[in-house]
């Protein structure tokens, strides 16, 4: 009898914790909700955080409010979002390295991002633009890609390439062409991707993987725009082929901005700011804010945990073939 009590207990407290769950869920948001962004403001993570947050605050009739903590290439703010109450109220908003490269290079990480955090959809996707100085004495003869890989293999560890840091997104595009194409260059970081811009104005290295900044330069003809790092062609740049198109198949590096929540929160409010998110970018005043980020990507909640799992894994791989540290 003792124990069909207590089984009847456990079952009443469960009907009850359901019936708690599905009221939060029905009920949110029933106030302001936090976008926590672990970078500065005005970077492309803090942007689309919020265009999006202006969108659903409209949408959903409560403030969506970004707050910046950053420091850790991330990591702060993610360990502040995975401990919080899985209540819908603490949404993270991150970069790819946070999520699918940190793990790679820290070993002591305070949050697991495939178990700590629930995916709701990413937003945009930031290729990598490979890119000489013309008037670089090297880079003057280097019209394609094609051209770099040979002039590497005939110069092994002459060709140097800047980077935005030791470990680096842009780091591992140079670690992976290396790998694929059978070449060695002289890794030159810097503490940021704009600090390695500059070192390519100035001849310091003959060339970088570089951000969507580097766009103008291009069309300006102070930058030659060998490649892009994604699967997809650039719009901005419709003429530069992808890596992939020129012989390395599966070369697929990008940048990319998601949104996430505690891995606790109820399936339903995972649910609900996935459908508004996807939604918010199919608005074309959404939309024509956005794009200046980077090309829109959504996925549904299963899909960008399919990704982060693939390209956790693919990361990994590069990282230890490399003998990658961080600093």
């Amino acid at each position: 009898m003792k124990f069909v009590n207590t089984l009847r207990a456990a079952l009443l407290g469960l009907a009850v914790a359901g019936l708690s769950t599905a009221a939060m869920a029905q009920s949110y948001p029933s106030r302001p909700v936090k976008l926590v962004v672990g970078f500065s403001p005005g970077g492309t993570i803090d942007v689309v955080a919020r265009i999006i947050g202006e969108h659903l605050a409209t949408k959903l009739g409560q403030p969506f409010v970004v707050e910046n903590r950053t420091g850790a290439n991330g990591m702060i703010a993610a360990e502040s979002v995975a401990r919080a109450e899985p209540d819908g109220y603490s949404v993270f908003v991150s970069n790819s390295s946070t999520i699918t490269l940190n793990p790679t290079l820290f070993k002591d990480l305070k949050y697991k991002p495939q178990s700590d955090f629930a995916p709701i959809t990413t937003v945009i996707s930031v290729p990598l633009i490979l890119a000489v100085n013309p008037e670089h004495p090297q880079g003057a003869s280097i019209k394609s890609l094609k051209d770099l890989v040979a002039l590497a293999k005939s110069k092994p560890g002459e060709v140097p390439y800047g980077s935005a840091g030791n470990g680096n997104i842009t780091h591992l595009a140079f670690e992976l062409l290396s790998q694929k194409a059978g070449i060695q260059m002289i890794h030159v970081p810097y503490r940021g991707a704009a600090a390695a811009q500059t070192a390519a104005f100035t001849k310091e290295v003959t060339v970088i993987f570089d951000t969507l900044s580097a766009v103008p330069h291009v069309k300006a003809g102070k930058l030659r725009a060998l490649a892009v790092s994604s699967a997809q062609r650039l719009p901005a740049l419709p003429d530069v082929p992808t890596v992939a198109e020129l012989g390395f198949p599966g070369f697929d590096i990008s940048f990319w901005v998601g949104i996430f929540l505690p891995k606790a929160t109820p399936v339903e409010i995972v649910d609900l700011l996935s459908r508004e998110i996807i939604a918010a970018t199919n608005v074309l005043a959404v939309r024509a804010k956005l794009e200046p980020q980077g090309s829109i990507l959504t996925q549904s909640p299963a899909q960008f945990a399919a990704k982060i799992k693939e390209e956790t894994e693919a990361l990994a791989e590069v990282v230890a073939k490399g003998n990658i540290k961080a600093d």
